[in-house]
Formats: structure tokens, sequence, C-alpha cells
């Protein structure tokens, strides 16, 4: 179980940027539409969101932290 989680990380990690951008352009252009892929495209625009608050996140508390042990 942990070989299928570890792929489907790395898998979402560097596909989920082109996928974001390439789906939207595929789909205006002739692509059928598929509940599956849409659904999947959701996914990953949820993961990139993620991305920004947990790096949001992560310099706020990190600027906290600088600032207490000055």
């Amino acid at each position: 179980m942990k070989e299928l989680y570890g792929s489907g990380v790395l898998f979402f990690y560097f596909f989920k940027w082109p996928y974001v951008v390439g789906f939207p352009f595929l789909y205006h252009n002739g692509m059928q539409g598929n509940y599956v892929l849409n659904a999947l495209w959701f996914y990953c625009l949820f993961l990139i969101f993620k991305d920004f608050y947990t790096f949001y996140k992560r310099g706020k508390e990190k600027k906290e932290n600088d600032e207490e042990s000055a």
C-alpha cells in the first residue's frame, strides 16, 4: 500500500501542472466531455491551491518564529 501511495504522490506532484494547463486547451479544441478527466482536473487544481496555501502558511509561521527569537 505504501508503494501505491508513493507512486500516486509522485504522479500528481509532476503531473498536476501540465494537466491543469493543458486540459482546458484540449477541452476547447475538440476533446469530448469526460467526467473522470473533469474530476481529475478539479483534483489537480485543488492540489495546486493546497500547495500555495501550505507555502504561505509555512512562510508566515517562519516569520513569526524569527520575530519571537529576535
